[in-house]
């Protein structure tokens, strides 16, 4: 450990990075609240059936694959902060204008297609904002971070996410409180999109205060600013060697910043980290948490509090991988938490088939997600911040990170189908992708503990 490394700064960044994962989880979750309103106000309203209702609440996804898929290019072009900086325009454009939908156009509480169309466009915009955070935030903290705690740094993204879910749980619970169902349904959804403004506008200020990434920088010629950001980071004597690294690896791949200029398998590792995060199922089990427990045969009231227990043991067993992230290592977390999931999914999908309903299902379910939360939620996203070379690492990112939200999408719109065929059998299927994760990480992925950025190149090079 360099001594000289400013600990106090590389935090203060790195908080600042993490509100767009905040906002990431803030802008997914905050429809959790609105969207029974949103059905009485607009679909209901306008008569259409459920699969309008359905796309209008899973509209901001396409954003997010849009978002994903454009990230690289804007991360080269505009560079990380100027990124995030769109990222937080978008959410606060989001923000009001998926509160306030009959801006300029269209007549208040008065439900139209033409508002349908535009809320939907707002929730998009949205969307395209969460798909750039979602690729950028974990960039920008491993090109600041020490090699030594970088693991640690980018899983506070991952915390930042599902804080951002519980904040605006309780933001919707307390604009909610005490309300009649009218007020809600006219007025009260409206405060619920609005309120995300507040930690956009405050995202969008921050990034003001922070500097571009010196690996970004270097990238772009400008080695006195990299050198400068990099003593602030790393101390005057860790800055030059760090630089000079830096530069070696640009020199080596000079003219070859296509994104196969190191070969397929770096490409397909990070495709494959992001689908299988999605394949095994946890999507499924974070939206639709309150109906599993209702199907299983809790009341409602009680699948609402095992919710709320599950998003707490969400949060403790994120803690679990910050904590030891960068002392266990990667592949050792991913390869216990699939383990984990499978027995915890298989065992639901048992249950299922001899419709046994108790305590087991919730025991189980909380094995699940307490062994995703542990690995495969923060530290895919610390492996594909870390495995991807300098030259390339823009839009490799954007690529994964796109696979990331089409898997998203196909797994969470594919779920009410599947439950209707067999309950069990759509569990047994989200338990046997956790087994295939465990054999992908055994057989392909590279360990990154301690490897600086740089190092990591060599390691991806051998790997052709």
């Amino acid at each position: 450990m360099n001594k000289e490394q400013n600990i106090g700064y590389i935090i203060l960044l790195t908080l600042v990075a993490t509100l767009g994962g905040l906002l990431f989880g803030y802008d997914t979750a905050v429809i959790s609240g609105a969207e029974k309103s949103i059905q009485t106000f607009l679909i209901d309203g306008l008569n259409l059936s459920s699969f309008a209702h359905g796309a209008t609440v899973s509209s901001a996804l396409i954003g997010c694959i849009i978002g994903g898929a454009i990230s690289g290019i804007l991360a080269s072009r505009l560079g990380r902060k100027k990124s995030l900086m769109v990222a937080a325009v978008l959410f606060f454009i989001s923000a009001l204008g998926s509160g306030k939908p009959e801006f300029m156009f269209f007549e208040e509480g008065e439900p139209t297609m033409g508002l349908l169309y535009m809320f939907n466009f707002y929730r998009i915009i949205g969307g395209i904002g969460v798909g750039l955070a979602s690729a950028i935030s974990p960039m920008y903290i491993s090109e600041i971070a020490p090699a030594h705690i970088r693991g640690r740094l980018i899983s506070f993204n991952q915390f930042a996410i599902i804080f951002g879910m519980l904040v605006v749980y309780f933001v919707n619970w307390s604009i909610a409180k005490g309300q009649n169902i009218e007020w809600i349904n006219n007025v009260g959804w409206r405060y619920m999109f609005i309120s995300e403004a507040i930690p956009a506008g405050l995202f969008g200020v921050l990034l003001f205060f922070v500097p571009e990434t010196p690996r970004y920088l270097a990238l772009q010629g400008q080695d006195e600013k990299a050198l400068s950001i990099l003593e602030k980071i790393n101390g005057i004597n860790a800055a030059k060697n760090i630089l000079n690294e830096i530069k070696e690896t640009v020199k080596k791949s000079v003219g070859s910043s296509t994104v196969l200029a190191y070969g397929k398998t770096v490409i397909v590792i990070g495709i494959l980290l992001s689908v299988f995060q999605q394949f095994v199922g946890i999507n499924v089990a974070l939206y639709y948490a309150p109906r599993i427990f209702e199907s299983m045969g809790a009341a409602k009231d009680a699948s609402m509090l095992q919710t709320i227990v599950m998003g707490l043991v969400n949060v403790v067993f994120t803690v679990v991988a910050i904590a030891t992230v960068d002392h266990w290592g990667r592949k050792p977390l991913l390869i216990t938490g699939s383990i984990g999931m499978a027995i915890g999914m298989i065992a639901i999908g048992m249950l299922a088939f001899f419709k046994v309903i108790g305590i087991s299902t919730l025991v189980f379910i909380i094995i699940y997600t307490a062994s995703f939360m542990m690995s495969w939620g923060p530290i895919c996203w610390v492996l594909i911040g870390e495995i991807f070379p300098n030259k390339i690492r823009g839009k490799a990112i954007a690529i994964a990170v796109a696979a990331q939200w089409a898997a998203n999408y196909f797994i969470s719109s594919t779920y009410p189908a599947m439950m209707e065929f067999s309950g069990g059998a759509t569990y047994m299927f989200y338990g046997i992708m956790s087994i295939l994760s465990a054999i992908f990480v055994w057989k392909m992925v590279p360990e990154t503990k301690g490897k600086s950025l740089e190092e990591m190149e060599d390691v991806i090079k051998n790997m052709k």
